[in-house]
């Protein structure tokens, strides 16, 4: 992928989107998760982060693939960068 390509998909993906939409449905602690999931935590990092057991983030992680309808890391931050909720953890 060229320089300019590159760039033009970070500033596509850095624009601001509609909010609601992966958000509604996920509890305040799944948001959280779900952003660092789409920073590029591993899920000890999660769990290191904002202090909760690794079965916990797995825990979390199910409920998000099933709130969502998606089967994957990549398809969950997929759909959190199209539609990112308001709150993004700020740590």
């Amino acid at each position: 992928m060229s320089t300019n390509i590159a760039r033009k998909v970070v500033q596509f993906l850095q624009k601001p989107q509609d909010h609601g939409e992966v958000a509604e449905g996920l509890s305040p602690r799944e948001n959280e998760v779900l952003a660092l999931l789409a920073r590029g935590y591993m899920y000890k990092e999660i769990s290191e982060n904002i202090g909760i057991s690794l079965a916990t983030v797995s825990t979390y992680i199910r409920r998000i693939y099933e709130k969502l309808h998606v089967r994957s890391r990549a398809q969950a931050v997929a759909r959190y960068t199209q539609n990112p909720p308001d709150r993004m953890p700020r740590r």
